[in-house]
């Protein structure tokens, strides 16, 4: 017999209560009462969801029912049918996502892969200032060869690197969004075969800059200056000058990282720029910051800064500046041991290249050399130290020109 609008509220017992044409109520053991419908498609019994009673009443689950059942009278399967209409208006609606929105989802699910804290803020930077003005609010399968060309267009001739690396940003997002089912068609911030035929090339506009060096032949006498200044930061700048470190490397160096009876430091591969653990030998000054450098309890950094943690990555920059070296930047001192390397000793380039943290040649070269070279790069960094442990020569007054005599 059909159920009534009484019993529906007063049953309370588990199980299922039929109403008739397959349509019956469900109570689970904890009390929930929801509406099923029972049907049979190519000989296989099949139970469809209709809601809950207390959103769908009986009158309602009974027109759902009906519904339901004229989806099988024109051969429809009409759980299967509600599977696609349920696809089709999420694609739908994921098709409202905005550029902004889609840069910050690709943003929070791949932000891990920047070791570099710079780089990984830089990612969103750039965008908030250049693309997000222009097309943040336009869906993202929305954006078209002209969204992107008002964004770069522009900023191209003046800022080209900044403008490439937004494009590359741009085309790593609309893929994203293309993997997603967010969007549509090719890539129109897409450089080789496309863009490249629209702006003109980067080595055309600019030159690449380079990080500004000191020479070598000025490492003694600036070093000299460097250990006549106090604080944290200015010895973390000698250890990083000595080890030919990049300033991520150092600044989140951890004690746990370092053995003093080995001289060796070693630095794990997620903060190394190549991915791969890196071990550094130690020189006897190296070793001699570490030593005079002071500790906090529970702070696990080398170089710890004023507040809690490590130092920031431009404590090192401000004692350049404070000692009129504005000019010449930090990781700048990795070229200035490689040209001291190169121009006066007679280490082989595979050694250098590997105290420098470089990947190692080509292929065949990297199989044949499976190690570290670590002994020979150990000699090389005694010798770098001891190079710029050497006496600074300055000017003499008492020099006479021979012109005067």
């Amino acid at each position: 017999m059909a159920l009534n609008a009484r019993q529906v509220v007063t049953l309370k017992e588990p199980g299922r209560y039929g109403d008739g044409h397959g349509l019956c109520l469900q109570i689970t053991p904890r009390g929930a009462k929801s509406w099923l419908l029972r049907y049979e498609r190519n000989g296989r019994e099949r139970w469809m969801g209709l809601g809950p009673l207390h959103t769908v009443s009986l009158k309602e689950a009974r027109e759902r029912a009906r519904k339901a059942r004229q989806q099988l009278l024109d051969g429809l399967d009409p759980l299967e049918t509600r599977r696609v209409e349920r696809a089709k208006a999420a694609l739908e609606a994921a098709k409202t996502v905005t550029f902004k929105e889609a840069a910050t989802a690709y943003f929070d699910a791949h932000q891990a892969k920047w070791k570099n804290s710079k780089h990984r803020a830089q990612f969103l930077s750039t965008l908030r200032e250049y693309a997000f003005p222009k097309f943040g609010k336009l869906a993202v399968a929305d954006i078209d060869l002209g969204s992107v060309l008002g964004v770069l267009e522009p900023i191209w001739p003046t800022k080209t690197e900044t403008a490439s690396r937004v494009r590359s940003r741009i085309e790593a997002v609309l893929d994203w969004a293309a993997v997603r089912k967010l969007r549509t068609g090719d890539n129109p911030a897409r450089w080789k075969g496309h863009l490249q035929h629209v702006l003109p090339a980067r080595t055309r506009l600019a030159k690449p800059q380079h990080h500004a060096a000191l020479p070598y032949s000025d490492i003694p006498q600036f070093m000299a200056a460097l250990r006549q200044r106090d604080g944290i930061a200015a010895r973390a700048l000698e250890f990083t000058i000595l080890t030919a470190a990049r300033t991520g490397e150092m600044i989140g160096g951890q004690w746990a990282e370092v053995d003093l009876a080995a001289k060796t430091w070693t630095v794990p591969g997620k903060r190394m720029k190549a991915g791969r653990e890196h071990r550094v030998p130690l020189s006897d000054r190296a070793i001699e910051i570490l030593k005079s450098v002071p500790r906090e309890k529970d702070n696990p950094f080398i170089f710890i800064g004023p507040r809690a943690g490590g130092l920031s990555n431009m404590a090192m920059a401000a004692v350049l500046r404070r000692m009129d070296r504005a000019e010449v930047t930090v990781h700048g001192f990795r070229s200035t041991f490689r040209d001291w390397a190169a121009e006066r000793t007679s280490y082989p380039n595979h050694v250098v290249e590997m105290a420098l943290a470089h990947v190692v040649g080509n292929k065949v070269e990297a199989a044949y050399r499976r190690g570290d070279l670590f002994e020979k790069r150990r000699r090389l960094m005694t010798d770098w130290a001891n190079y710029c442990g050497t006496p600074a020569v300055g000017k003499r007054d008492n020099v006479m020109p021979m012109r005067a005599l």
